[in-house]
């Protein structure tokens, strides 16, 4: 499948206006002079966004009042975690880039659960980028990359918390994969961020690591009772036990998906209606169930999936790919449009570098990888070192040649997603119709709607 082009991206674009200058600059600024130029073609959406930036903050608190008082009319409970009342409605994180501080401030500031996904967060940020330009490859090159990741990561939360105001709660969302999962946890922590959520591997470390941070709340992702077995189990050693739980079922989520393989996405052990009761049990066994809350991810799209959830004992709901096509959402308008217009017969799964499962949008370059990956995974061997400087993963299938692993480089066909490069990108989405079709909407309208609330009909598109 090959996405359409672009609405206006056959039409010569006119010469701003004086009057657009000051957005053309902020435009420039927040995706910089390359994402600039490739999404020339939907620069009227860029123009509503920066606008948006631009203008003073409509009254949050009111709006989440709004929300809560809707909350109440939909028959919905509201989830508690952290000490906090918020709207059973968690944004999960997306990387590299998708979630970042104008998407998880956006969600917290209207009673939500907001998350800021870590992986790579310089790519928001021209100048670390120009910092870690023209690298080469080795240990040097991958020092120098982490440092700055770790600058963006404090100024993501920093600007996060700004639009937040107080309200609501922040996440950060860290790959257990990923090589520098240890750093990313304690910079998160040291950084002030709310909850910590970890997925893609089991985070039996991570009591340990925010040993110092009690007050900040931890939560797994995972995909059946006994991967929640389990965790509690080692957890229980450490004395610390998890705040809330993920269930995040793979056959329906986006990104990379917890199960062994391909071929395992549809186990009937994933299903809602048998992994929540059976975590429950887990949790009840453990004398944590009252204060402990499951949250379900994957496939969640309207009021009626939420009722059901809550209905067999869940406290609430986690979304990706409705929160990532939003106005809010921090990757390029061109990266929204492949989600929103994509149907459910363009999305594919495949083994990602990781070892993992993943599903995304059948885009040109991931089709004509997956034709050349048997040819690829034939040659496949162990390399001295990554190469392509950033050395992300703990274990990479392309840098340690692993026999059925996929053999790409995930950050880079990530970060031409993200830059809304369709050619060239991996795009990460879920299954299931989205809740606006092929709409981008805000974040506030994507709450109402899932709350039942009345939106507003005139659509705003990419």
């Amino acid at each position: 499948m090959t996405p359409p082009p672009a609405r206006g991206a056959t039409k010569s674009p006119q010469p701003p206006s004086p009057g657009t200058a000051q957005l053309l600059t902020l435009v420039k600024s927040m995706l910089g002079a390359r994402h600039y130029r490739a999404g020339v073609a939907t620069h009227a959406a860029c123009f509503r966004l920066a606008a948006t930036s631009m203008t003073p903050a409509p009254d949050s608190a009111r709006i989440a009042g709004d929300l809560m008082r809707l909350l109440r009319a939909s028959g919905l409970a509201p989830l508690r975690l952290g000490g906090r009342t918020l709207l059973p409605i968690v944004q999960g994180g997306m990387g590299i880039g998708v979630s970042a501080h104008r998407l998880a401030g956006s969600v917290a500031a209207l009673g939500g659960m907001g998350t800021i996904s870590s992986v790579d967060l310089r790519r928001h940020h021209p100048d670390l980028m120009e910092r870690t330009r023209g690298l080469g490859v080795g240990p040097e090159a991958k020092e120098r990359i982490n440092a700055v990741n770790l600058e963006a990561l404090e100024r993501e939360v920093a600007a996060a918390r700004r639009i937040a105001g107080g309200a609501g709660l922040l996440a950060m969302n860290v790959m257990r994969a990923v090589s520098d999962y240890t750093a990313y946890v304690k910079r998160s922590l040291e950084a002030g961020i709310d909850a910590i959520v970890v997925g893609a591997g089991l985070p039996l470390d991570l009591p340990d690591l925010a040993s110092d941070h009690p007050r900040v709340a931890l939560v797994p992702i995972l995909s059946d009772a006994r991967g929640v077995q389990l965790v509690v189990r080692k957890w229980e050693r450490k004395k610390r036990m998890p705040d809330a739980i993920v269930l995040e079922h793979p056959a329906h989520a986006g990104g990379h998906l917890g199960a062994a393989g391909v071929k395992d996405l549809n186990d009937p052990r994933f299903d809602f209606e048998r992994c929540i009761p059976d975590t429950l049990a887990v949790l009840r066994a453990a004398g944590i169930e009252g204060s402990t809350p499951v949250i379900a991810a994957g496939g969640i799209r309207t009021l009626a999936d939420i009722r059901r959830i809550q209905s067999l004992g869940a406290a609430g709901v986690q979304l990706g790919t409705p929160f990532a096509v939003t106005l809010e959402g921090d990757a390029h308008p061109e990266f929204k449009r492949v989600l929103a217009e994509a149907r459910e017969e363009d999305k594919l799964e495949f083994t990602s570098v990781a070892g993992l499962p993943a599903r995304a949008v059948a885009t040109p370059w991931l089709l004509a990888y997956l034709k050349a990956e048997p040819r690829l995974q034939a040659v496949a061997h162990v390399k001295a070192r990554c190469t392509k400087a950033f050395d992300c993963l703990a274990q990479c299938g392309l840098r340690d040649g692993k026999a059925g692993w996929g053999q790409f480089c995930i950050d880079q066909q990530l970060a031409a997603a993200l830059r809304g490069d369709v050619k060239r990108g991996l795009f990460f989405t879920g299954r299931g119709a989205l809740p606006f079709g092929g709409q981008i909407r805000s974040v506030h309208d994507l709450l109402v709607k899932l709350l039942g609330g009345d939106v507003q009909p005139e659509p705003i598109t990419a």
